[in-house]
């Protein structure tokens, strides 16, 4: 018998569901950012465009030069000013076709994107955050309702990897798969703050999932990946994987965010094994569970049929300090 968090996170995914996904993200909703200044991120974005069908008139052109990772406030109000001034009102959702930058002072780029510049929480990043409108939102609910755009970033360190995403991202709105989902509680007692609402191991057969809930530093040689969710500085083993199309991985540590450093492992380590969307913090958040994806919002939302940015905009509380990568438009469970 199904545990009644497990019943209940059925029944919420199945009621979405019978919702319809007129309220889930469509491509024509979606805006393209693309640095002129970079090449990578050009070719990228008209491959992404191409893929997804994107209209021309949902593509934005900036420059950024350098690549630089963090902009000072002052510089992102002018970017997001030139992107907004371009954008229609049907736009609900924009991907930053770049790597970097991806921090905004102490605050994540999409985060400022979508929700505004957080000064204050970089006046100590260790500090509570102001809580996301998108928060556990209702299925029914878009983006402008809550008068935002969400937003996340597509990485452009190799265009061979963007595009084998990009294929993975598309391929995930073909079928349903056979799954797993894997949730870890670690070794490391301090990144265990969010394993309170790890879901209990059970089956969801109406969405073929079967979740796994461990006690274990690290999965080896599962090759059924849809989910994977684990509290650790460092994932190890991550060459063994297979990742399903559409599937959405992060690890809850400090840094992760920091998509360039060398620290903690940065979560485009997740994209590189073969995921398709992931998060991350840019500064130092220390544990709060609301800084970092809730896995049973996540898992309600995306076995509902949003989008991969619908699901994981819906899943984090305090996102100030969060960067969203990956596809965007990934939904495998989506009819």
């Amino acid at each position: 018998m199904l545990h009644a968090i497990l019943t209940a996170l059925l029944l919420a995914a199945a009621n979405a569901a019978a919702q319809g996904t007129s309220a889930t993200l469509q491509p024509s909703q979606l805006a393209l950012v693309i640095n002129d200044d970079e090449p990578n991120s050009v070719e990228i974005g008209e491959l992404y465009r191409s893929a997804r069908n994107i209209p021309e008139k949902n593509v934005v052109h900036v420059r950024i030069p350098n690549r630089p990772r963090k902009l000072d406030a002052e510089g992102f109000a002018k970017l997001k000013a030139e992107i907004d001034a371009k954008l229609g009102a049907h736009v609900q959702a924009v991907l930053m076709v770049w790597t970097a930058p991806y921090a905004v002072e102490c605050n994540g780029i999409t985060a400022a994107y979508t929700l505004g510049f957080d000064a204050q929480q970089c006046v100590k990043t260790c500090a509570p955050g102001t809580q996301s409108g998108f928060f556990n939102a209702p299925a029914a609910v878009q983006p402008a309702d809550r008068q935002m755009r969400l937003s996340m970033l597509l990485p452009t360190e190799s265009v061979e990897s963007a595009k084998a995403l990009i294929e993975r991202g598309k391929a995930s709105g073909f079928r349903m798969p056979t799954a797993g989902a894997y949730f870890l509680v670690t070794s490391e007692s301090a990144r265990n703050s969010r394993a309170r609402f790890f879901p209990p191991s059970g089956t969801v057969p109406q969405r073929k999932l079967t979740i796994h809930t461990l006690r274990e530093d690290a999965i080896e040689g599962k090759r059924d990946i849809m989910f994977y969710q684990t509290g650790k500085a460092r994932v190890d083993k991550l060459d063994t994987l297979g990742f399903l199309p559409g599937a959405l991985a992060d690890h809850l540590t400090s840094f992760g965010g920091d998509l360039l450093g060398n620290g903690q492992m940065s979560s485009l380590k997740w994209l590189e094994a073969g995921a398709t969307a992931s998060y991350g913090t840019v500064s130092e958040p220390c544990n709060y569970w609301q800084k970092f994806p809730n896995p049973n919002l996540l898992l309600r939302s995306y076995l509902g049929g949003t989008t991969a940015v619908e699901a994981y905009w819906r899943s984090v509380a305090w996102p100030a300090q969060g960067v969203f990568i990956g596809d965007p438009l990934a939904a495998p469970y989506r009819k």
